[in-house]
Formats: C-alpha cells, sequence, structure tokens
C-alpha cells in the first residue's frame, strides 16, 4: 500500500512540475491583465537576458507590441529560436516550455489563453 501511495504521489507531482502557471511561476515577467469564463489576458515583459521558469499554456496566442530574438525551450527537450516583430499575431496550442531574450531589445507581449468551454 505504501508503495502504491509513492508512485500516486510521485505521478501527481511530476504532473505539477508540468502544469505551472505562468503567472505563479514568472511573476516577475507576467501580469494579469484580464479574466473571465472562456479567457486570460497577460502582459509579457522580458529584458535581454531574461529567462522564464517552467510554465504551461492552453492553446493561445499572442500579439508582439516590441520585438525580439528568443529561444523557446520545450518540455520535451527540443529547443527553437525566433525573432518576433511588433504587430505580429501568433497561435500556439497547448504547450509546457520556457523561454529567454537572446536579443538586445526588451520583448513585449500580449498572450490571450483560450479556456474549455
Amino acid at each position: 500500500m505504501k508503495k502504491l501511495a509513492l508512485v500516486i504521489l510521485l505521478v501527481l507531482s511530476s504532473q505539477a512540475v508540468f502544469a505551472q502557471d505562468p503567472l505563479v511561476v514568472n511573476a516577475k515577467t507576467l501580469r494579469l491583465k484580464f479574466e473571465n469564463a472562456r479567457v486570460r489576458v497577460l502582459e509579457a515583459t522580458l529584458k535581454p537576458g531574461e529567462k522564464e521558469n517552467l510554465h504551461s499554456h492552453p492553446s493561445y496566442l499572442f500579439y508582439v507590441i516590441d520585438g525580439g530574438k528568443v529561444r523557446n525551450h520545450s518540455a520535451d527537450g527540443k529547443v527553437s529560436e525566433a525573432e518576433y516583430k511588433a504587430g505580429e499575431v501568433i497561435y500556439r496550442d497547448p504547450l509546457t516550455h520556457w523561454s529567454e531574450n537572446i536579443g538586445t531589445t526588451t520583448i513585449h507581449l500580449i498572450l490571450v489563453e483560450l479556456k474549455e468551454k
């Protein structure tokens, strides 16, 4: 019985690591702008050299206010780089990741997370 309890605890704790709320783990770089039953709107500011902590998003889109160069690290270890340009709107399926600003400008985004009905 103790082994089963330990396995359940390990499974639940590993899920918690991969389902971190970005507002909680990245309070320094994110602010809540609006929330209702359908969406949550976040404002993100990532200064040059700044790194986020691992977090998860449901399906979401973001609008780039001020662009820059970013390196994204997904939970499965894949790494990709992108350059966001002001005015772009980008959609993403649910994901667990962390990002770092690898450019020389502050990245400023508005994220709109879509909630399940």
